[in-house]
């Protein structure tokens, strides 16, 4: 009997007695599992070259699961009700993506966690190209996924192969070690492509980082229209939605093609298929999987319906510290949006993008975010998204301009990305899922016309986090609570280094100014309750 962990992946193969003249396009194949209690999950199958179709199913439960196939063409009995059993066993390792199972929304929708309810702090970088040939397997994607792993990153932003930033057509900058994913037409799958594909995404899993996988670029939704593209998603989900995966519909989901003539009716055409495709996807992966989506802004913007989606996700700017009051403003929105939805910033201010958005920049956007009401952060950083190489850049975009030629593994190094990981990794020794925005515990907090003022948050009565952008004299405290004792510590958001800044003593009004630290930045103040 077939036997896998809980939260793994069980793959089965079907060969199919009966030749098709396009397997992609005329059947159908899906597979119905029935667990230990009687529930029924229902996945779709995937042609893999050669007569083959292979199905993938990942159980949640220990104990016996049965399965039986249902195929569009009933009298293939090669394919269509076949039978079988698979005995789950518990998890033995340590990945959390395992351990405690695949992402959803929290009961509140205002963070993510695992399937067993532990949260999950969301920290993603973006590499747009990861799966062309340009990032090589396996040397160089594990080289640059040892090191996020290292860095406190658990998310990957990667798009299955219909990229942003050039014509709709496969142009070989996309092109992986076996090709592309769609013949030029975009009418039938290229197996082999998504072959040399699956390596990526399964490592990327294994070393604990959630693959977040991009469908394609909003735009190429008129160029292959809605039943393509439905085909083309079907396949993704087939491929991958075993795996702990999120899923992105889109990049960009409303913008035309940069050269487009009917901009306007595209990106309305694009927002109803969009909306389309989104209730599609939900429909039919039974692994149920995150939805979201990556916007011109808004993420509840490019649907007709916000809840269609399951994490509100946006993109605040390239500007550098003109995009700083954007992307805060834009968080405060989006947390106070109905219907209610996790909130991330998806894409803001690649660190040297157009020679600016350096490391402080980074942690403006990291800190700034969290304490407005985000449930975690995705950074990005120019040369990696695109994946430049040593001597052979990218090169421009469709509009003529390039975005900057620093290669991927110089821009891998670039100190941001160590930064908001070691902000990360603070955030998640504490109960950050609790915690929510408090500007009033501040003197002097944010607002648009003092872009330098103090940011916090926490959880009333039992933690404070303070983000002071610029600490020349230190934040003055308000409002601390009588008769509980917090111990102050000043966090490095730089070095990770910790000071103690002793214990909170307010006066009658509840107003206390910590000791000043030598050395001006940006600082972050944690108080904590000790009783």
């Amino acid at each position: 009997m077939l036997s896998v962990m809980r939260n793994g992946l069980l793959e089965i193969t079907f060969a199919s007695s009966r030749a098709y003249g396009d397997p992609f396009t005329e059947v159908d194949l899906d597979a119905i599992f029935t667990g230990p209690a009687g529930e029924e999950r229902r996945v779709p199958a995937f042609f893999s070259g050669d007569n083959l179709w292979k199905v993938r199913f990942s159980p949640d439960r220990v104990g016996r699961y049965q399965f039986r196939t249902v195929c569009s063409d009933a009298a293939n009995g090669s394919l269509h009700g076949q039978t079988g059993a698979c005995e789950v066993l518990p998890y033995s390792g340590s990945n959390p993506l395992y351990l405690h199972g695949r992402l959803k929304a929290s009961a509140d929708h205002r963070h993510l966690e695992h399937a067993d309810g532990t949260p999950f702090f969301w920290l993603g970088d973006t590499w747009w190209f990861g799966l062309c040939k340009r990032l090589g397997w396996p040397e160089g994607l594990q080289c640059l996924a040892a090191d996020r792993v290292q860095k406190g990153f658990n998310v990957i932003q990667i798009v299955a192969g219909l990229y942003p930033d050039v014509p709709p057509t496969l142009d070989e900058r996309g092109a992986n070690e076996a090709g592309f994913p769609l013949s030029p037409d975009y009418a039938t799958i290229k197996p082999a492509y998504f072959d040399n594909a699956d390596l990526r995404i399964a490592y990327l899993a294994h070393a604990g980082l959630v693959p977040a996988i991009v469908g394609c670029w909003g735009y190429y939704l008129p160029v292959l229209g809605l039943e393509k593209m439905k085909r083309f998603w079907r396949y993704l989900v087939a491929r991958w939605s075993a795996h702990p995966v999120v899923w992105i519909l889109c990049g960009e989901a409303t913008m035309p093609f940069y050269l487009s003539p009917t901009k306007e009716d595209d990106a309305k055409r694009q927002r109803d298929g969009w909306s389309q495709l989104a209730a599609y996807v939900r429909e039919m992966d039974g692994h149920h999987n995150v939805i979201t989506i990556h916007p011109t802004q808004y993420g509840h913007l490019q649907v007709n319906d916000p809840k269609l989606l399951d994490l509100d996700m946006l993109q605040t700017g390239h500007g550098g510290y003109d995009s700083l009051t954007n992307n805060i403003e834009s968080v405060r929105t989006a947390a106070a949006h109905l219907p209610r939805l996790p909130v991330l910033v998806g894409e803001v201010n690649y660190e040297g993008i157009l020679g600016h958005a350096w490391q402080d920049v980074q942690r403006f956007c990291f800190w700034t975010a969290i304490l407005s009401g985000a449930c975690g952060h995705t950074y990005g950083a120019n040369g990696i998204w695109q994946v430049n190489e040593p001597g052979k850049p990218f090169g421009p975009s469709p509009h003529g301009h390039s975005w900057g030629n620093t290669p991927w593994q110089e821009a891998a190094r670039l100190a941001g990305s160590a930064h908001v990981g070691l902000g990360a990794k603070l955030l998640r020794g504490l109960p950050w899922w609790r915690m929510e925005p408090h500007p009033e515990w501040v003197a002097e907090p944010w607002s648009r016309e003092r872009p330098r003022g103090v940011h916090a948050a926490g959880i009333p009565g039992e933690l404070r986090i303070i983000y002071h952008p610029n600490q020349w004299n230190p934040p003055k405290v308000l409002g601390l609570e009588k008769g509980i004792t917090y111990a102050a510590t000043y966090f490095d958001p730089a070095t990770g280094e910790r000071f103690p800044a002793g214990i909170a003593q307010p006066d009658a009004d509840g107003t206390w100014v910590p000791p000043p630290v030598e050395v001006v930045h940006d600082w972050v103040l944690v108080l904590e309750r000790t009783r």
